[in-house]
């Protein structure tokens, strides 16, 4: 259903079962996926790309130009995952030539004023709260959980499973199973409620919690931790996972408290 009162570009394609109401906006170059829900007053510019059955709750707007001053005006997407839902006056800005487009993916949930900066990559089933601010070229693996006005520095990596304290500043990179809280913010353990809540087993989180004891916990350096890291476990996906993710990072991991 398309409201009379909303206004709809001709070559904006909308699938199947789309509600679009009062006083919505969608402009041209835009594709929506089939019952996904348009709040009023919403605003979904060029370069859009929405799953289906999203909710785009009123006042927010999708692939808004980026806050960038190297953006020439070049084609560039925001794109959103299918079964996300996007709350009350949330900005997600659209991608720059530095990746092209900015990435929601499915199942997330974004809170009420939270903005989303260009060319960003946010994994599946994320939630990303209330107030918080994504600069640009951030990226967040699956599951993570950003609480109440988190702001994150450009360029950061947090991965998944982590559950990030309200209020943080995030400026360095937050490996992935945490909890992360304080000021700076530090290593405040394994996000173990989250991970029993996923299914995963007693043995699997004592060995991730035994990978962190080493890394946080053992007077090495950096390096030196992940090399005993390899030695004493086995290969596993959460092992390689967090070797991966700590060797590649640019901008270092955060500390323990």
């Amino acid at each position: 259903m398309i409201s009379k009162l909303a206004f709809v570009h001709p070559d904006a394609i909308l699938g199947k079962e789309v509600t679009v109401e009062p006083f919505a906006y969608i402009a041209g170059n835009v594709e929506i996926g089939e019952g996904t829900w348009i709040g009023p007053n919403s605003t979904i510019l060029d370069g859009a790309r929405i799953g289906k059955k999203c909710s785009i709750f009123p006042s927010s707007i999708i692939s808004g130009i980026p806050q960038d001053l190297k953006f020439r005006g070049e084609e560039t997407t925001a794109e959103i995952g299918d079964n996300t839902t996007v709350r009350e006056c949330v900005t997600i800005n659209r991608g720059t030539a530095a990746v092209g487009r900015t990435v929601i993916g499915n199942g997330c949930l974004l809170m009420a004023y939270a903005h989303i900066g260009h060319d960003c990559v946010i994994g599946n089933n994320c939630i990303i709260g209330n107030s918080s601010g994504l600069a640009g070229e951030v990226n967040v693996d699956d599951w993570a959980i950003l609480s109440g006005a988190t702001l994150v520095h450009q360029f950061s990596h947090i991965g998944g499973h982590v559950m990030i304290g309200g209020g943080a500043k995030v400026r360095t990179d937050v490996p992935p199973f945490i909890k992360a809280d304080r000021e700076p913010l530090s290593y405040l353990g394994l996000n173990t409620v989250g991970l029993t809540r996923r299914g995963f087993e007693k043995e699997r989180i004592d060995e991730i919690h035994n990978i962190y004891r080493i890394i946080y916990q053992s007077n090495m350096n950096i390096s030196q931790a992940l090399d005993q890291v390899e030695k004493e476990f086995k290969s596993s996906p959460d092992r390689d996972y967090i070797l991966e993710f700590i060797r590649k990072s640019e901008r270092g991991i955060i500390r323990a408290r």
